[in-house]
C-alpha cells in the first residue's frame, strides 16, 4: 500500500511503530481534538524518509516500554526488562499482614508517593496524574492493591486477596513509574515530530488503494459467525 503511494517499502511492524509514534501522545490529542470526536482516526503519513525513520524509532521505543520490555526489544537490551528511571523506594512498605497498606497519598511538594508506611520518590506530578482514556494509571494500579482492593465483585473469587505487601509489588510499582517517566519524556519529541510531519509532504488519502469492505469489519466477526452457522447445520 505504501509502495503504491511511492513512499517506501516498509515492514508491517515498522508501519505499526510509525503510527504509534505519531499518535500515542498528548500533543496529537490536543492537535486533533475536534477530529477525534468523529471517532475516525486519521494518520498523517509523511513522504519524508527521515521523518518516517524518526517516528518508527520513537514508536518502537514506546512499544518496548509499554509492553514492559517484551516487544520490539532494542539491540543490547534483555527482553522483559524495563530501563530504570529516577523513582526509588526510599522507605520499604512493611511486608507484615497487619501493616498491609490501606491507603496511599501523593505529596506534590516533595514529589513523594506514600504507600502505607512506604515512600517512593521522586515521582513527577505528570507521572502520578498520567491517564489513558480517563483511567488514572498509578491511582488505579494502587487502588487494586490496597487492603480492601477495588472494582466490582462478580464472584466469591474476588474475595481472595493478598495477605501482605510483597517485594514483587514494590518491583512492579517501580517498573510502572519508570515506564511512565520514560513515556512522558518522549512527549516533547513526539509533538515536535508531529508538527514537522504536518508541515512537510504528506501522502493523500486518494493516493492509497481503496480499503476492501471486509477489512473494515471488526476483528473476529467472521470467526464469531462460523460457530453459529455450524450449530444451525447440526441442529436443523
Amino acid at each position: 500500500m505504501l509502495a503504491a503511494a511511492q513512499v517506501q517499502n516498509v515492514l508491517a511492524e515498522d508501519f505499526a511503530a510509525y503510527v504509534y509514534g505519531v499518535l500515542a501522545h498528548a500533543g496529537f490529542t490536543r492537535r486533533f481534538h475536534a477530529e477525534l470526536g468523529t471517532r475516525e482516526l486519521r494518520v498523517p503519513l509523511t513522504r519524508d524518509s527521515e521523518l518516517f525513520r524518526r517516528a518508527v524509532g520513537i514508536g518502537r521505543r514506546l512499544v518496548w516500554l509499554h509492553s514492559y520490555g517484551e516487544r520490539m526489544v532494542p539491540s543490547g537490551e534483555r527482553p522483559g526488562v524495563v530501563p530504570p528511571g529516577g523513582a526509588r523506594c526510599l522507605r520499604a512498605v512493611p511486608g507484615t499482614p497487619e501493616d498491609y497498606p490501606e491507603q496511599f497519598e501523593y505529596v506534590e511538594a516533595t514529589r513523594t508517593l506514600h504507600v502505607g508506611q512506604g515512600e517512593f520518590a521522586p515521582v513527577a506530578p505528570e507521572v502520578f496524574e498520567f491517564e489513558v482514556s480517563g483511567l488514572q494509571v498509578v491511582r488505579s494500579w494502587l487502588k487494586y492493591r490496597m487492603r480492601e482492593g477495588a472494582g466490582k465483585k462478580s464472584s466469591p473469587l474476588d474475595d481472595i486477596r493478598p495477605q501482605r505487601w510483597t517485594a514483587e509489588f514494590t518491583s512492579q510499582l517501580l517498573n510502572l513509574l519508570w515506564v511512565l517517566e520514560a513515556t512522558v519524556a518522549e512527549y516533547p519529541h513526539q509533538e515536535k515530530l508531529l508538527e514537522e510531519i504536518l508541515a512537510g509532504p504528506l501522502v493523500l488519502a486518494d493516493e492509497l488503494p481503496a480499503v476492501p469492505e471486509q477489512m473494515r469489519q471488526p476483528p473476529g466477526k467472521a470467526a464469531r459467525k462460523a460457530p453459529a452457522q455450524q450449530q444451525g447445520s447440526l441442529f436443523g
